[in-house]
């Protein structure tokens, strides 16, 4: 039999693309060869992190995996009523992102003329609503199946916050999603968050510090590197958006890499030294899809991005699953520093 291997998730957030990290983790949680120990996660990251949380209190990976296709199909149903879908023109020529859609143009306008505290005074995000429904975050609190960590952004001190799982709340999730042009900061405990891919796109040292699982997967949705420069109004937008979501993780892959090696000159051994990094990375998937792609809750596009999602686990795991536990798969170096 098999020896059950272990793993670490690594996150990062994304809108409807974390529909290809749900296919990801879907794939994972087929695998009886695999065992999940610590999440940490972002925005759609935390949002796949915290309802299989949730579900493994009250039964397995199946009933994980049967939670996560109906969050997002209640994701997906939610999206039907918005005027934020793709032109009939854009479905014909199967463009799956919203540049042309009038109801995205407006809102990305008027995103720009006022802030959310002025449109949309209650507050309103429908996201909320799902979450609540389909999350019991008494039960992810009492989790003892999986370590959980998600990250959101102080506004005032720039700082950012990694939330534990016996911190779960509805609010420290809407937090790690908070995107500031669209939705007002999110208040837990006289603080104020934004969205957790400005400081933290996901958070690895909580991994590598709280869980005895060496291995570290990352599932990377937001592109590093792009081969044009990009000269269109939207192409720009959409490179720096992929840019500013990549910033954190870049620079804290660095500040590890370099720890390990003055670690490893110093002959000294600690949980640093020790890690052990792998990638998913849905660049190719990704790569000809604008940001505006982020809002589009289509059910044949999520289904589209969870199949691309489980497809590349599926390649990993065939190429990569005798090295957990005994190498890194992943060239940082290569990949981020260079």
């Amino acid at each position: 039999m098999t020896d059950i291997k272990k793993l670490d998730l690594a996150l990062q957030g994304g809108g409807a693309h974390g529909a290809y990290t749900w296919g990801v983790i879907d794939r994972l949680l087929e695998d009886e060869r695999i065992e999940i120990e610590g999440i940490s996660g972002t925005s759609a990251g935390a949002m796949n992190g915290v309802v299989v949380a949730d579900a493994l209190t009250r039964g397995d990976q199946e009933t994980a995996r049967r939670a996560l296709y109906d969050f997002w199909r209640a994701v997906s149903r939610a999206g039907m009523a918005s005027p934020v879908r793709r032109t009939p023109v854009d479905m014909l020529k199967g463009n799956w992102s919203l540049d042309h859609s009038p109801g995205y143009l407006a809102m990305d306008l008027m995103s720009r003329l006022v802030s959310p505290y002025q449109f949309n005074p209650l507050n309103v995000n429908p996201l909320r609503k799902i979450v609540a429904e389909h999350v019991d975050f008494e039960r992810v609190q009492r989790c003892e199946q999986l370590k959980l960590f998600v990250a959101a952004t102080n506004v005032r001190s720039g700082k950012q916050r990694v939330f534990r799982r016996e911190e779960m709340t509805v609010d420290v999730l809407m937090a790690s999603a908070c995107l500031p042009l669209f939705f007002q900061a999110v208040e837990i405990d006289g603080e104020a968050y934004w969205d957790g891919g400005y400081m933290g796109n996901p958070a690895l040292f909580p991994l590598m510090e709280e869980c005895s699982t060496r291995d570290i997967l990352l599932v990377q949705i937001n592109p590093v590197s792009r081969e044009e420069v990009p000269t269109s109004a939207s192409a720009i937008l959409n490179r720096l958006n992929e840019i500013t979501f990549n910033a954190s993780l870049i620079k804290e892959i660095r500040m590890i890499a370099m720890l390990k090696n003055s670690l490893e000159a110093q002959g000294i051994e600690n949980c640093y030294q020790q890690s052990l990094f792998h990638r998913i990375s849905g660049e190719q998937a990704l790569e000809n899809l604008s940001v505006s792609s982020k809002l589009n809750s289509e059910w044949p596009f999520l289904c589209h991005l969870f199949d691309h999602g489980r497809a590349a686990t599926e390649r990993w795991l065939e190429e990569n699953f005798d090295a957990i536990g005994q190498r890194s798969t992943l060239d940082i170096d290569a990949v981020y520093l260079h």
